[in-house]
C-alpha cells in the first residue's frame, strides 16, 4: 500500500497484481473508502485500514464511482464490516447497492452462476438508510474535507469521480482511462480509454474528461491502476484514442467477423502507440496485459454502434 497526502493507494487483488486499486483517504483520524473491489478484497481493504491503525468504526464513507462489479462488487460486504459508514453511489447506481438482483441476473447470464460466484462472491445488499444517492456536486464531509462528487458519464452513466479539494486530485474510476504500471516508460505513464459495455458513449466521454481537466488537478487516481500525473498531455491521449477507437468500429460496422475484426484493429493500435511510447514488450507481452480490456473495449463499442444504427 502507498500513500500521499492521507491518500492510501490498496490493491485489491482482482485478476493479477497492480490491476484494480481502491483508495482510503484519512483525515483526522477518519477514512473514506473510494471503490473497494470485489467480495475477496474485503480483506486487503481491512488490512490497509489497520496499516493506518484505524478501526472499522473510524471509517465514515464508502464512495462508489460506479457499480461495475471490480469496482462496487464487494460494496455490501465491505459495509457490514464498517459499523458507521455510509456508502455514497450515483443516483443510477443507488438502487443496484441496495438491491443487487439485477446487477447478479446481468452478469450472471453473461458469465453464468458459477463464474461469478468464483470471481466477484455473492453480492451483498446494502440497508437503504446506509445509501446515499449523490447527485452531480454532493459533496462528502470527511472531517472538514471536502470530496465533490461530479456526474462525469461516458464509461457508464451511473458513473460519479471525485475531487479532492485539499489535495486537488480527482478519483476518476474509468472516466480517465487506464494506466498499467508495467507500461510506463521515459515518458511517463501510458493510457487506454476504456469503452467497455454497455454504456459507452464517446461524446460523454469526451465532455467528462475535459471537465475533470479544468479543475487543474495535480493527478488523477484510477482504479486501474493508481495515480497519475501529466493529466493535460494523458486528457490529450484519451481523446484522440476515443476518436480512434469509435473510427475503427464504424469500420467494422459491416464485417461478418466484427469481433475478431476490431480486437486485432485495438490490439494494432495500441500496440503501435506503446512502441510510440518507448515501451519495448512484445505483441503477446501487450496483449498478457491488455487482453482482457481489449475484448471488454471492443464489445462496448459494438454495443455502441448497434445502439447509433437502431
Amino acid at each position: 500500500m502507498t500513500s500521499l497526502h492521507g491518500i492510501h493507494t490498496i490493491d485489491t487483488g482482482f485478476v493479477r497484481p497492480r490491476f484494480d486499486a481502491a483508495y482510503l483517504v484519512v483525515e483526522n483520524g477518519h477514512g473514506a473508502f473510494i471503490d473497494c473491489g470485489t467480495n475477496y478484497a474485503v480483506p486487503h481493504m481491512l488490512d490497509a485500514l489497520a496499516d493506518t491503525g484505524l478501526e472499522p468504526a473510524q471509517v465514515d464513507w464508502l464512495i462508489l464511482t460506479h457499480v461495475h462489479l471490480d469496482h462496487a462488487g464487494g460494496a455490501g460486504e465491505l459495509a457490514a464490516r464498517l459499523p458507521q459508514a455510509k456508502v455514497v453511489v450515483h443516483p443510477r447506481g443507488a438502487r443496484h447497492m441496495i438491491d443487487p438482483t439485477q446487477l447478479w441476473a446481468g452478469a450472471s447470464a453473461v458469465y453464468g452462476e458459477a463464474v461469478m460466484e468464483q470471481t466477484y462472491g455473492r453480492l451483498r445488499p446494502i440497508p437503504a438508510e446506509r445509501v446515499i444517492a449523490a447527485p452531480e456536486g454532493h459533496v462528502v464531509d470527511l472531517q472538514g474535507r471536502a470530496l465533490r462528487c461530479l456526474d462525469t458519464p461516458g464509461h457508464a452513466l451511473h458513473h460519479l469521480s471525485v475531487h479532492d479539494e485539499k489535495a486537488n486530485v480527482c478519483f476518476t474510476g474509468d472516466t480517465f482511462g487506464l494506466s498499467y504500471r508495467e507500461f510506463d516508460t521515459a515518458k511517463g505513464p501510458f493510457i487506454v480509454p476504456t469503452s467497455s459495455p454497455v454504456q459507452f458513449d464517446p461524446g460523454a466521454l469526451h465532455d467528462s474528461i475535459r471537465r475533470l481537466v479544468a479543475l487543474h488537478p495535480e493527478a488523477m487516481y484510477l482504479t486501474h491502476y493508481d495515480h497519475v500525473r501529466d493529466v493535460e498531455k494523458l486528457a490529450d491521449d484519451l481523446h484522440a484514442q476515443i476518436d480512434v477507437m469509435t473510427e475503427l468500429a464504424l469500420v467494422a460496422y459491416r464485417k461478418p467477423d466484427r469481433h475478431d475484426w476490431l480486437k486485432h484493429a485495438l490490439t494494432d493500435f495500441y500496440a503501435e502507440r506503446a512502441a510510440d511510447h518507448g515501451w519495448n514488450g512484445s505483441r503477446q507481452a501487450l496483449i498478457d496485459i491488455l487482453s482482457m480490456d481489449i475484448e471488454l473495449n471492443a464489445q462496448g463499442l459494438e454495443v455502441w454502434l448497434d445502439r447509433q444504427h437502431r
